[in-house]
């Protein structure tokens, strides 16, 4: 018969997890739908920083708040929490127990920040040579900003993101969500299923240095491959792309919507539903590059072609021809939409702090075919798998848990 520890395409994997508030525990979320058991190590009394990220709180079945932040609750599903004193000798040795038992061990510290404790990379891997090991940082760790500390606004300001976003004549605007902390935690995960297979083939364990500002360099993308092309910072262009047009917010006689024409024969059909086909004759407007060179007067024109119709009628009529469109959404239509129910973008997981109310989360975006993710435990309460834990790796008895808890170790 199947476990609760043998589902998932890395079942049987343990992931030592030393990490709090988004990147690292995206991560390990990640592993964790995945298949891993995920033994998220907190401190005792207070746990992951996340926890005090509130409100709002995850509603109880009258509606009242429970004891569980929602930001909490969104990146710790699928983890085992345990609390340990990592700062006492006696923690460090439960720790490093524990590390024996575990394939993976994920810590988002600051850089050289785990050192005094003897749980840094250097210190663990002669004992634990097939330990594959993951540091998720601010800046890396080398570099003259090596061991400086990092905030998601701070990443976005110095990776350059924020001076591509916001509107041409205002400020600076960071990205709505934290997606410095969420793209670097994605790439841990993505650098951790390559060092599995590593390890696979070979045996060896290795440490992985993930930076924050690393990731969103990478992620710079076509603007940051511009800028390199041409030497020039490229503007903020608020909602319009910087090498197609149209490809922005639009305004409809009761609205907006989002187009996007992304070649010749798009704008073509875009045209002949907007019942200006004279514009394929303007050698400004009939070629995708001459399109972005004359961006100006193209917005202007098309603009006051797009405020003829409400929103709903140019919806239909561009998906009829299948030319890029959609609505503004706010978040209630998103979670509402039949294709986000379709694909189980919306779940529901029983959790103690919420009895008689299931928790309402959001889903995994992996869709495997033959070894699909699973949800198999709803975010964990602060150290509710504590006296289990130590049970099942480690061998300790009903009397030595008090004992440890008695002594503020656990």
């Amino acid at each position: 018969m199947t476990t609760m520890h043998e589902i998932g395409p890395l079942s049987g994997l343990v992931v030592f997890d030393l990490t709090r508030v988004l990147a690292g525990p995206h991560c390990t979320q990640i592993l964790g739908d995945l298949g891993a058991d995920v033994i998220k190590i907190e401190r005792a009394g207070i746990g992951d920083d996340t926890r005090n990220f509130a409100p709002p709180y995850m509603p109880t079945a009258d509606g009242s708040d429970s004891s569980e932040s929602a930001y909490f609750c969104g990146t710790n599903r699928n983890k085992r929490s345990i609390t340990l004193d990592i700062a006492s000798a006696e923690g460090q040795d439960l720790a490093r127990k524990l590390i024996a038992k575990s394939d993976i061990l994920v810590e988002n510290f600051k850089a050289g920040a785990l050192f005094k404790y003897k749980l840094d990379y250097e210190s663990l891997r002669g004992d634990y040579p097939g330990l594959i090991y993951c540091s998720v940082t601010g800046f890396g760790q080398t570099g003259p900003f090596a061991e400086r500390p990092a905030y998601d606004a701070l990443i976005q300001a110095m990776g350059g993101v924020m001076s591509l976003t916001g509107a041409p004549e205002g400020e600076p605007m960071k990205v709505g969500v934290s997606i410095a902390d969420l793209m670097a935690g994605m790439y841990a995960a993505v650098a951790i299923l390559a060092a599995v297979r590593h390890h696979g083939k070979t045996g060896d364990g290795q440490h992985l240095d993930i930076s924050m500002l690393d990731a969103h360099v990478a992620w710079l993308a076509n603007q940051g491959m511009n800028y390199l092309a041409t030497g020039e910072n490229p503007e903020r262009l608020g909602n319009q792309h910087p090498n197609i047009v149209p490809y922005q917010v639009m305004p409809s006689k009761d609205g907006y919507f989002v187009l996007s024409v992304a070649n010749d024969a798009t704008f073509e059909r875009f045209c002949n539903v907007a019942e200006c086909p004279n514009l394929l004759k303007d050698a400004r407007f009939s070629t995708a590059v001459e399109r972005v060179r004359n961006r100006d007067i193209v917005t202007e024109t098309l603009n006051e072609i797009t405020a003829r119709h409400p929103t709903d009628w140019w919806i239909g009529k561009l998906e009829s021809v299948k030319v890029g469109v959609s609505p503004i959404q706010e978040l209630d239509q998103v979670f509402a939409h039949p294709q986000v129910k379709a694909r189980d973008m919306v779940i529901e997981m029983e959790h103690p702090a919420t009895p008689g109310r299931p928790a309402t989360l959001i889903g995994s975006p992996l869709k495997l075919s033959a070894s699909p993710v699973s949800y198999r435990r709803p975010p964990p309460m602060l150290g509710e798998h504590t006296n289990e834990v130590l049970g099942e790796f480690l061998g300790l008895g009903a009397d030595d848990i008090l004992d440890l808890k008695d002594r503020g170790v656990i």
